[in-house]
């Protein structure tokens, strides 16, 4: 009997950066599904220009949408991953559009930071995703009858470090980012490119550290394989 072919996921990015983190993610913890990425890096300097989300970027994500889950025109996707923080309701546009699962990139590392505490620490490296991923997380815990106390942090300057090629700098700068959190019940790392700096800040700090890929590729699993993360990873 013929096998079906693995599951197919579309990967959306709006930074270049996010592509290496949710790869190896993918690699790590789910090897046998198939996916497909499209990069559009105009989306988040189109961001950064406007200063918010307006009609014209969410019908540009319903055509993302849209392209992504056609597929292969043999096999279409089975599940679609926004690697994007900063357009949570235009991902929700999405969703609404397709019947297939369509995730935002920290919805599920969300999910988790809140089964493991209320104090919670937030960190980004990309200005506009911070406001937006603090309004998303205070959201979610009020829907789950909780509340959290958050406490956003930028690190300044460490993007731009990682764009220029230097990858040390940027985790340098977001262990300093750190420095100060004080008690925290754990650092939840808001961007896919900040998994990167994971081992540096779980050498430094005392609180679990929760990165956003991981924990969107264990949920994808889940949802599609219809039961609990096969990795046994919590």
């Amino acid at each position: 009997m013929r096998q079906p072919p693995p599951p197919r996921i579309a990967l959306v990015h709006a930074l270049e950066e996010s592509v290496a983190p949710i790869r190896d993610a993918f690699a790590r913890l789910w090897p046998e599904a198939r996916t497909a990425d499209v990069l559009d890096a105009s989306l988040s300097a189109d961001l950064a220009a406007a200063g918010r989300l307006d009609a014209a970027m969410t019908d540009r994500f319903r055509a993302l949408g849209r392209y992504v889950a056609a597929g292969s025109g043999v096999q279409p996707a089975d599940a679609v991953l926004f690697t994007c923080s900063a357009f949570g309701p235009a991902i929700d546009a999405v969703r609404a559009d397709l019947s297939v699962p369509v995730l935002r990139p920290n919805e599920a590392a969300f999910a988790q930071a809140l089964e493991l505490g209320r104090r919670i620490a937030l960190i980004v490296t990309f200005p506009p995703s911070l406001p937006a991923l603090t309004k998303e997380l205070h959201q979610m815990a009020s829907a789950a009858g909780a509340s959290v106390q958050v406490m956003p942090v930028l690190a300044e300057g460490a993007l731009a470090a990682l764009k220029a090629g230097d990858a040390a700098a940027h985790d340098a700068a977001v262990v300093a980012a750190c420095g100060a959190l004080g008690s925290q019940d754990l650092l939840l790392l808001g961007q896919f490119s900040l998994a990167r700096a994971a081992p540096a800040l779980r050498a430094t700090l005392s609180c679990p550290v929760l990165t956003t890929p991981e924990s969107a590729v264990r949920d994808i699993r889940a949802r599609l394989s219809g039961g609990p993360d096969p990795t046994g990873v919590p």
